[in-house]
């Protein structure tokens, strides 16, 4: 409201065409041009020189304002965590079963359709953020959530349907609690850990095994390969749990060493600078 009423009044304090004096219009343009470098509304696409001079200008400003947490990734993102209680109840009530054009599409067929939905949209938030310059502090902390939740709700159905054996489920949802936890240690010390190659895979992997799994429901033809695709997916979570912790505790391990040896430092210079009773 400020800079919008700055801009109204700089329009009414124009000076009449038919004044001359020169004192006045060189005030006007003064006040002018203060106001045009110290104003800056980046929700009404106003921005100061200042701001124009620095580049901090988005060179799209039809895009949504910096301020506007709910774009399109932060929408996708909460949409797939609606997702997740529809893949639950179609699971746990292996509901609904519709004959659609003489074509039946049971419960396990719904249920792959929404987990598929849902991991196009981890894909197509992570897109569009980088894409339209739109990753807010939101989307970081809601996205690899919604993930957990996602995956965390399927192996968890998949127990309770007696399609998963439960101790593969705890190392699963164990080992994504143990990397989220080491994650927020790693950025309280001040750095982040990038994820490995098999990592970034995991989510994939954790996908296809739970469709086959699902779908294994109602065709048990295909159970063998679930099978396998469940001891794979177990297997990468280890692994990859192994490499975390092991890039983790060498990145935590020196930071304690460094700020242990700044504490045993700053100890002696305090002991050297107390004055000696004589």
């Amino acid at each position: 409201m400020i800079c919008t009423a700055l801009r109204v009044v700089m329009g009414r304090l124009k000076p009449a065409s038919t004044s001359r004096n020169p004192k006045s219009i060189s005030a006007f343009l003064f006040a002018q041009g203060l106001i045009s470098a110290i104003v800056d509304c980046p929700h009404l696409c106003v921005y100061s020189e200042l701001r124009l001079a620095t580049g901090r200008v988005s060179s799209n400003r039809s895009r949504e304002p910096p301020g506007c947490v709910m774009n399109l990734p932060n929408s996708l993102t909460i949409l797939r965590i609606f997702f997740i209680p529809v893949l639950v109840v179609i699971l746990l009530t292996r509901e609904p079963n519709i004959a659609f054009l003489g074509v039946t599409i049971n419960f396990a067929e719904w249920g792959v359709l929404i987990l598929l939905a849902a991991a196009a949209t981890d894909w197509a938030d992570g897109y569009y953020a980088r894409r339209r310059s739109e990753v807010t502090t939101l989307g970081i902390l809601l996205d690899p959530i919604a993930d957990k939740l996602l995956m965390s709700a399927a192996f968890i159905s998949l127990v309770e349907m007696h399609l998963v054996h439960g101790w593969m489920a705890v190392i699963i949802i164990g080992r994504e609690i143990v990397v989220l936890g080491l994650r927020n240690i790693a950025s309280a010390e001040g750095f982040t850990i990038p994820a490995s190659a098999l990592g970034k895979t995991k989510m994939v992997l954790q996908v296809i095994a739970v469709c086959a799994v699902i779908l294994a429901a109602k065709h048990p033809i295909i159970r063998p390969l679930g099978v396998i695709l469940l001891w794979l997916v177990v297997g990468s979570a280890v692994v990859s749990a192994f490499q975390y912790f092991q890039k983790f505790w060498g990145r935590v391990d020196g930071s304690v060493k460094q700020r242990r040896h700044l504490r045993i430092l700053e100890r002696r210079k305090n002991a050297q600078d107390v004055p000696t009773v004589q």
